[in-house]
């Protein structure tokens, strides 16, 4: 009799990687504690990877490769049903009052889409056409529209791959997971008073991953930062076309279906999970939100979402067998690049449960890396 594939962990990357299992018939059982916190549940991501300025060749790859797949992830998920993946492409305005670093942009854009054409159309935009994209911006910016660019709502985006998974016969529980141990040997899980035997276990669960770890005393390094997300109000604004805006520094504003503007996010380190919505937070980004686009400041305030993205040495995601363990399989260290790169590092969990060739070079992404 076969054994399921467990996968620990309901975010993004533990829900692509039991969809992709399920689309090759795999036997799937995805368990996700629903701890508060979860990066993915409070995210808003922008997919545009090709104009960011990191130059780790090995980050890129991933994040290429994640921003390529996501109309082929959609189209698969709508074929199942799921209409409402809270993808769409709108493009993206990278902003900058100063015009030598919009040509390096545009320059960076020119290059990187000679092998990425899903760049689409790079335009150079004075201040005037910039604020007719954006009407909330501040008139000093003009920027570099990226039509290929796009917006996720994490949410929408989990629930569909979720739902998906189920539709092809993965079984969804909610639990507390433990790794069951035989010796020297990963058997199963041990959940609600059960025990689960399974051909693989993956972990998937992001900065809760080193607790889980820690049970077989692997030293696992998995930091975390706190993200403080906040969502305004423009009621009669019909924004669901506009595009993402990317200005200097670390916020970000995009619009939703519902007159909804997100700014995003702080970045706090953290080492412990507390997930309140602080006021020295709330001010830091109404500050720098409302010096880049000055007319959200009449605004409501809907809310504040608080996410834990987790990290591993280098900022460099991991992936692979948990080494002494090769019937486990993890992957982690995605940070603010979640909603980017979590399905196409999903697909990879799954190709390398499956035995199948990766799009990757798996010593790129050394799981012994993130042991202490």
């Amino acid at each position: 009799m076969s054994k399921p594939y467990v996968i620990i962990g309901g975010g993004i990357l533990g829900a692509s990687t039991a969809f992709y299992l399920t689309q090759q018939g795999a036997e799937v059982i995805l368990i996700d504690r629903q701890d508060k916190g979860q990066a993915t549940d409070a995210a808003a991501g922008i997919i545009c990877p090709w104009i960011s300025q990191r130059r780790n060749k090995k980050w890129y790859h991933l994040a290429k490769n994640g921003a390529r797949i996501y109309p082929s992830l959609v189209t698969e998920l709508e074929k199942l049903g799921q209409l409402d993946t809270g993808y769409k492409q709108v493009g993206a305005l990278s902003l900058h009052t100063d015009a030598s670093k919009l040509d390096g942009m545009e320059e960076r854009a020119y290059k990187r889409r000679e092998d990425a054409p899903e760049i689409g159309g790079i335009i150079r935009l004075s201040a005037e056409e910039t604020q007719q994209r954006f009407p909330m911006l501040d008139k000093d910016y003009q920027a570099v529209f990226i039509s290929g660019a796009a917006r996720v709502d994490g949410r929408k985006l989990l629930q569909s791959l979720k739902n998906a998974a189920k539709a092809n016969g993965a079984v969804l529980l909610s639990g507390d997971a433990a790794l069951h141990v035989n010796g020297d040997t990963v058997t199963g899980i041990t959940c609600n008073n059960e025990v689960i035997e399974a051909e693989k276990v993956i972990l998937a669960n992001g900065a809760w991953m080193k607790e889980t770890a820690a049970a077989l005393d692997v030293p696992l390094d998995v930091s975390f930062q706190r993200a403080q997300i906040m969502h305004l109000e423009m009621p009669g604004l019909e924004t669901a076309d506009w595009p993402v805006v990317m200005p200097p520094g670390t916020k970000y504003i995009l619009t939703q279906d519902d007159h909804r503007f997100v700014i995003g996010s702080t970045h706090e380190d953290r080492t412990n999970f507390d997930y309140r919505v602080t006021a020295a937070a709330s001010h830091e980004i109404l500050h720098q939100g409302l010096a880049i686009a000055p007319d959200l400041a009449e605004a409501t305030v809907l809310e504040t979402r608080v996410g834990f993205r987790p990290y591993t040495p280098g900022f460099l995601p991991i992936i692979g067998e948990l080494p002494g363990y090769a019937n486990v399989l993890l992957a982690n260290g995605l940070g603010s690049s979640g909603l980017t790169m979590g399905p196409f590092l999903g697909q990879q969990l799954a190709k390398l449960a499956l035995h199948d060739k990766l799009d990757i070079q798996l010593e790129h992404y050394d799981v012994l890396s993130a042991i202490k």
